[in-house]
């Protein structure tokens, strides 16, 4: 079975840790890290170890044990499920400045008609530990970086052997390059370059036209595109959370999503005045409707493009970090059904409270799910003076 040599997982890990975290700074000395890292993944935890340790800051390595989640949801009742040790999350949480996540996943399909209502109870229970740590963010004392540590099930999944799997990791992360890190920051030279046109333009609304895609969404005031951060390894996105209450039209989705351990495929949404009104998918059809009857979940919470120059991802990867950033013929967008980011608003997001995000139509909501598409289509913006200016063609940002 195919295996990365030493060398590759090193520069993986020096790109997570020395790059990623502190929004491409890397990290610092003394400061803490919290990994968490699945169990077949082991020989990237190995140099993710190295790396924190080099660097003069300090691990906390966590192995997560595969395999076992379709037995819990099986097994649990409600009080098991709900379970949340505060005392522990809350001290955690204080402790670290940063933390690494990695996808490593053995069985894509595992929670297959699994009650998608448990799972949703458990993601609930552990909410408070995802604020905490969103406030930490928003007060600029906590980054993140999520990246993908490829399996036999997932190249299997995305019709690729384990080989082929692992070089488009290594081809999308820089990991074939001599210093993988300078070619990242050339990444983010460009993408400040395309948010602050993006920025300049003060877009008052985008019209989205392509095969089975008719589509306006309305930005909102005091918003910004956002790109980059080192927040998702590999990430080439441009994208913004748009004003929910301003979504009109339909759209098609060519590319499948995996949602509560279930592939979700060929979704189809209609929105008007903001929510959806229409939903169907061809598989999967069931998980997407309870996904969707969750609080806002019926709401945009997320607008994105990827322009094909600066991906390096070709394949169909069976993962969303790396689906809503494949390049391809077309590029790609996808939108997100549910929390808007805050990081979007162009103020001190720690001033505002729950009722300026709403007034804004910054959406909450306990989801966040991506829907992507590779369909070849183009993206109108509408100025303040009313003009309209073509800013997306061909998989391309003409800007």
């Amino acid at each position: 079975m195919y295996k990365p040599d030493t060398t590759i997982l090193k520069k993986y890990a020096d790109v997570l840790v020395k790059f990623a975290l502190n929004s491409g700074k890397g990290i610092n000395p003394e400061e803490v890290a919290l990994v968490y890292v699945p169990d077949v993944a082991k020989p990237l935890l190995v140099e993710l170890n190295k790396a924190i340790l080099e660097a003069g800051a300090h691990p906390i390595l966590r192995i997560l044990p595969t395999n076992i989640s379709r037995a819990t949801y099986e097994l649990s009742n409600e009080s098991q499920l709900t379970f949340f040790p505060r005392r522990y999350h809350k001290a955690l949480t204080d402790l670290i400045d940063h933390q690494i996540g990695i996808i490593a996943d053995t069985n894509l399909q595992e929670l297959e008609n699994i009650d998608p209502k448990k799972i949703m109870l458990a993601l609930d229970a552990r909410k408070t530990t995802r604020e905490w740590l969103e406030d930490k963010e928003y007060a600029g004392k906590f980054t993140w970086t999520l990246a993908l540590y490829p399996t036999l099930a997932m190249a299997e999944e995305a019709g690729l052997t384990l080989e082929e799997y692992w070089k488009q990791v290594i081809k999308a992360c820089f990991l074939d390059q001599q210093d993988p890190i300078r070619e990242w920051d050339k990444i983010f030279i460009e993408q400040k370059r395309v948010k602050a046109k993006l920025d300049k333009m003060n877009i008052q609304h985008l019209h989205i036209k392509g095969r089975q895609i008719d589509l306006k969404v309305k930005i909102g005031e005091k918003r910004k595109w956002l790109g980059g951060g080192g927040r998702n390894i590999p990430s080439f996105e441009i994208f913004i959370s748009p004003d929910w209450r301003g979504t009109e039209g339909y759209i098609y989705f060519n590319q499948p999503l995996y949602m509560y351990g279930n592939k979700v495929h060929d979704v189809f949404l209609e929105f008007q005045k903001g929510k959806v009104i229409k939903a169907h998918a061809k598989r999967g059809n069931k998980i997407l409707q309870d996904m969707i009857s969750r609080r806002n979940a019926d709401k945009l919470g997320e607008f994105s493009l990827t322009d094909k120059r600066a991906s390096r991802i070709t394949k169909f990867m069976a993962n969303t970090l790396y689906d809503e950033n494949i390049g391809g013929r077309y590029g790609n967008m996808h939108i997100a059904l549910g929390l808007a980011y805050k990081e979007s608003f162009t103020g001190d997001v720690t001033k505002l409270k729950k009722k300026d995000w709403k007034l804004l139509g910054f959406n909450q909501s306990p989801e966040h799910k991506d829907l992507v598409t590779t369909a070849d289509k183009t993206v109108i913006a509408t100025l303040p003076d009313n003009s309209r200016k073509i800013i997306y063609k061909s998989g391309e940002f003409v800007i």
